[in-house]
């Protein structure tokens, strides 16, 4: 059995290594990240450490040119700033379902990539870190258990039902993700979500506040609070 893992740097994505890595071996997990135009890289500097650190294959893409035509507040091109608070938050002052770091269809670009990749590597299964939190009503639709569900029949019957999609966290809290990844003992210190690229995390955005969240609901401190504190 060979994985291929969606790995952007983050806490979902480099658990979702941690776990592959624990359940098949590094020899056979491979990595794939993908620049979509964000306004930073630090996220993908990330992945890099994560994939070295488990010493597996990191492939990396550049998708920007795709998401050229939008205006999501987390793309370089954007005029827009890229807001505060929890996700709740957004959604009331918002007239938009979604939000404004919702990147149109990335999740769905992203799978479809890692399916031709998984073809050509023999990989047998496409890991991902989607989870419930994410879907945040419907600020993110491509992070929910029907798009998950729908994107892995397209691509068994696509791939001529040789890779299958697997959302390990699709029916759970960010928390218990966290929970899961210190269990494995990954170096979360390594890892990336602030949609802001300064030096520290910016505590403010509403990625870093589901993170330090789900780290305090497990009795412990998001290690990027510990450096941010002790800067």
């Amino acid at each position: 059995m060979k994985i291929l893992v969606l790995l952007s740097g983050g806490v979902d994505s480099s658990t979702c290594l941690a776990l592959a890595v624990n359940k098949y071996g590094n020899e056979n997990v491979v990595a794939l990240s993908s620049y979509y135009g964000q306004k930073h890289t630090k996220e993908l500097e990330s992945a890099r450490k994560i994939a070295n650190y488990y010493k597996v294959e990191l492939i990396e893409m550049n998708l920007a040119k795709i998401f050229a035509y939008s205006n999501c507040s987390l793309l370089s091109h954007s005029g827009k700033d890229i807001p505060q608070g929890t996700y709740d938050e957004q959604l009331k002052n918002s007239d938009s379902e979604v939000i404004s770091t919702y990147v149109p269809f990335r999740n769905g670009l992203f799978l479809s990539t890692a399916a031709s990749i998984a073809l050509s590597k023999d990989c047998d299964i496409i890991y991902y870190g989607a989870h419930s939190d994410d879907v945040a009503g419907n600020a993110y639709p491509d992070c929910s258990f029907e798009f998950n569900e729908s994107m892995n029949l397209a691509i068994w019957l696509g791939s001529g039902k040789k890779v299958k999609i697997e959302a390990p966290f699709v029916g759970l809290h960010k928390s218990d993700i966290v929970k899961k990844g210190l269990e494995l003992n990954l170096p979360y210190e390594l890892t990336w979500s602030c949609y802001e690229g300064e030096e520290y995390s910016c505590g403010k955005c509403a990625t870093c506040i589901d993170r330090e969240k789900a780290f305090l609901i497990n009795n412990s401190v998001d290690p990027l609070v510990k450096i941010r504190e002790n800067k």
